[in-house]
């Protein structure tokens, strides 16, 4: 597998206030010294800025400007506009520790952000998830069987792994099997964007929406797994609703061989123990999530050292060697292992951009607007028509943007309706393909099949499956509301 589908593996895991400065920003953020400008020029000027980055960073790709230069740009002409003005009026720590605030939750989350990814880039550069796709494509199923596969395997993979490594990875057995199939590949792309949206939306370690309630102690970590059968309903209606229009023939199998490098199996399981640590971390001694995660990073650093050292008595060996239709893999010929090679590998880009987005929307909180938003919607209508809305507008707007948005904003909820929330913004998603980092990924990997406006074609099924996880939601959670 190219290297270069993991690079995007981060599409968001940022944004939101944390509990290090909650007792002096909230002392200082409720006096009379925080003041409302909504109606100011410097709350005009704020809300310009952060329209014309986000503007700018849509625009990416057709003025050719990575999308992190506006918004890095635009976060910093928000906050300096801002701090001036409480400068000019004596109140300068005011501004600062509210920015101190949000750049605190930035890189709380950013370390989560980092370990993780740095563990799918070292999986991916031990071959682990070329050997998948290989063993699929030599198990000779049909076009029917891998498309419920490559779902099923994304809605599992989506709770504890990245959304957009789960779907390049999926999307790369589908665009392989499917080579001679356009049809085949445009809806298993389809149905591995739905599937792993709904999957991320059930679990703190895979969803964005998720990750952000989880770090904010609203639910605890149990409690997001009340979703696991309205996301099922999620991934299978329109699952099953496809399945009819999936060919029925069965793809030329490969004589690739497969191939895990020396430590992937052992990597593999240092994954495991890290989870188990940041859940066991969080649950138990109520840290951070990001303090297990960097637990598990320093295991892995000192895993990378033993390789290293050990790479000549290694030599010549594998982990796994595979015999497929006479082929046999008998050379490793990479033993040592570079974990800051791994690290360096994220997507700063994607980084950076929500950089920008977390630092902007916290400034728009700052100022008051959300307050007047949250007013709106949490005090003149109903909780879950609102909470229904902004997952439809997820389709549009990236979640983690969305959840920060509302998080902001403290609406007081019951946790039936902060579950409603999660789902609505992780599967929400899933109805346009630019509505997710998912169906971004593969709209930019897949060349030939999938496209935007063949997902489209899709959507009046994805928002029955949308509709009925919400259902399903009341139904069987109604003991939460």
């Amino acid at each position: 597998m190219n290297s270069k589908l993991f690079k995007f593996l981060s599409y968001a895991f940022l944004l939101f206030p944390t509990a290090a400065f909650a007792g002096e920003t909230l002392e200082i953020l409720n006096t009379p010294k925080s003041l409302d400008l909504t109606h100011h020029i410097i709350g005009y000027l704020s809300l310009a800025f952060t329209v014309l980055a986000y503007v700018a960073a849509m625009s990416e790709e057709v003025i050719e400007l990575r999308k992190s230069k506006p918004m890095v740009l635009g976060s910093a002409l928000v906050w300096f506009t801002i701090c001036i003005y409480y400068a000019m009026h004596d109140e300068a720590k005011v501004a600062a520790v509210a920015f101190e605030s949000n750049l605190l939750a930035y890189i709380e989350l950013f370390l989560f952000t980092l370990v993780s990814m740095t563990y799918l880039n070292a999986m991916e550069e031990r071959g682990i998830f070329n050997v998948l796709r290989i063993w699929l494509l030599n198990r000779q199923y049909s076009y029917r069987q891998l498309f419920w596969i490559t779902g099923v395997l994304a809605f599992l993979l989506s709770t504890v792994i990245s959304g957009m490594a789960v779907a390049l990875l999926m999307g790369a057995v589908a665009a392989a099997v499917g080579k001679y199939k356009k049809e085949f590949v445009a809806l298993a792309c389809v149905n591995i964007i739905v599937a792993t949206n709904a999957g991320g939306s059930l679990s703190p370690l895979g969803g964005i929406s998720t990750l952000f309630v989880w770090q904010h102690k609203i639910l605890h970590f149990y409690e997001f797994f009340s979703l696991a059968v309205p996301c099922l309903v999620d991934f299978l209606l329109p699952a099953a609703v496809m399945h009819f229009f999936v060919p029925k023939e069965i793809p030329i199998a490969s004589t690739r061989s497969m191939l895990l490098r020396r430590g992937s199996k052992r990597i593999i399981l240092l994954f495991i123990v890290t989870l188990i640590i940041t859940v066991w971390s969080n649950v138990v001694l109520e840290l951070p999530p990001a303090a297990g995660m960097m637990a598990g990073l320093g295991i892995l650093e000192f895993f990378c050292f033993y390789l290293t050292r050990t790479k000549h008595e290694g030599k010549g060996k594998l982990d796994h060697v595979s015999q497929l239709q006479g082929v046999v893999t008998t050379d490793n010929r990479k033993q040592d292992f570079d974990i800051f090679k791994n690290i360096g590998n994220i997507d700063w880009d994607t980084l950076l951009f929500f950089y920008g987005a977390m630092m902007m929307i916290g400034a728009l909180g700052f100022v008051g607007y959300l307050n007047a938003i949250a007013h709106f919607m949490f005090g003149m209508i109903s909780p879950t028509i609102a909470n229904i809305s902004i997952g439809l507008s997820s389709a549009f707007v990236d979640n983690g943007t969305l959840m920060f948005a509302v998080l902001s904003m403290h609406p007081e909820l019951p946790n039936g309706q902060w579950l409603l929330l999660t789902l609505t913004l992780g599967v929400g998603g899933s109805l346009l393909s630019i509505g997710s980092a998912p169906g971004v990924a593969l709209l930019g990997q897949i060349k030939e099949g999938y496209t935007f406006a063949f997902h489209m074609r899709w959507m009046p099924v994805i928002l029955l499956g949308y509709i009925a996880s919400i259902v399903v939601h009341f139904w069987i959670n109604a003991r939460y509301f």
